[in-house]
């Protein structure tokens, strides 16, 4: 996966109108109710009644119906082609959005929430990034806040050796595979979609990937202690054999 990081995958030009156009398939995939559901609910409970920031907030998957629900939601988003579509949806005293980098841009606080939602910590190249992120979080957090980062688990036991990538979805019309880098701990995931002609359309996305142990020490370099970790969203247990997580993290309630 040479040059993942290179100007062909900056974020600005993956995360482009027609990607934006494409991004939203209500009712079905990520946006599918029994995917959606446990997700705003578990959010809604852990805002607490305060002001949720959602990080990369894309065209509003999760912060429309999290605000449906009464909770005060504002977001940060890289892609201005995103909050185009996110705007087509809401207006911005619904829901405000900075545009911005989740790693260094600031939203007028401070938050009872800060979450990062379907992977998207991965989409920062860098672990300063990383760590940049969970900082970032903090600054925007009262004392005893929370930050949310829902992550898959890498999947290198599927990797034999000499077998640089990884079949994670087949299906009619779709299939999705990852390439790894496991020297600079990237992945490059490439989405193929098709009907019954000849023709694919590939899209293709860079992420670092994060092991729970790296996270959680992120984490601690930001000031959080994990509060809870899950296999999904609706609390399942997380376990060796889990392919994501729902991490909790939290400020000690006497921060300054």
């Amino acid at each position: 996966m040479t040059g993942a990081a290179g100007p062909e995958f900056a974020q600005e030009r993956i995360w482009d109108a027609e990607a934006a156009r494409r991004y939203d398939t209500p009712g079905t995939g990520m946006f599918a109710p029994d995917v959606l559901e446990p997700t705003v609910s578990r959010l809604a409970e852990l805002a607490g009644g305060g002001r949720a920031l959602e990080f990369a907030i894309g065209t509003g998957r999760v912060a429309v119906p999290l605000a449906e629900r009464g909770v005060p939601v504002t977001g940060v988003e890289l892609s201005r082609p995103m909050i185009e579509q996110l705007r087509t949806k809401v207006d911005e005293a619904t829901i405000p959005v900075v545009a911005g980098d989740m790693a260094t841009a600031s939203a007028p606080g401070p938050y009872s929430l800060v979450y990062l939602v379907f992977n998207t910590i991965s989409n920062l190249l860098s672990q300063a990034e990383q760590v940049a992120c969970f900082r970032n979080a903090a600054r925007h957090l009262e004392p005893g806040g929370r930050f949310v980062i829902e992550l898959w688990v890498p999947e290198l036991r599927k990797l034999p050796p000499g077998q640089p990538a990884t079949v994670f979805t087949a299906e009619p019309g779709y299939v999705g595979l990852d390439t790894y880098d496991v020297l600079r701990q990237l992945v490059v995931s490439h989405h193929f979609t098709f009907d019954e002609g000849r023709q694919a359309e590939l899209f293709r996305s860079p992420h670092r990937y994060i092991w729970p142990a790296e996270l959680d020490l992120m984490a601690q370099l930001a000031g959080f202690e994990l509060e809870s970790r899950h296999a999904d969203w609706a609390g399942a247990e997380f376990t060796a054999e889990s392919r994501s997580h729902v991490s909790v993290y939290r400020l000690p309630p006497g921060r300054p």
